[in-house]
């Protein structure tokens, strides 16, 4: 009588267990499904290589060169023909980018 009662305790366990797993669950038909919509993606904005800025309106650094944040993004001012040019290695080595030492 005992182990028949341990077997019968055994199966309704296996049973219990089995029955609640993901692979015997279906997944049509059921009211509880949420449907997943797809997102869109974000249209970027096109960042321009050139600005004009007034400079009155761009910011100064410690030693004497303008620039403007636009969107995230620096623009460093360029002495010889005035514009801001989105910021790029280059710019280090090039003397219209450095500031204008006035004495």
């Amino acid at each position: 009588m005992k182990n028949m009662r341990l077997l019968f305790m055994i199966c309704i366990s296996s049973m219990i267990l089995f029955s609640c797993g993901k692979k015997t669950t279906s997944s049509s038909g059921s009211s509880t499904s949420v449907v997943k919509k797809p997102v869109a993606a974000k249209a970027k904005i096109p960042v321009p290589k050139v600005i004009v800025v007034n400079d009155n309106a761009a910011q100064k650094t410690v030693d004497g060169r303008f620039y403007y944040d636009l969107n995230g993004k620096r623009y460093w001012r360029n002495n010889r023909d005035g514009k801001y040019y989105l910021f790029n290695k280059s710019m280090y080595n090039s003397d219209d980018f450095k500031p204008v030492k006035t004495n």
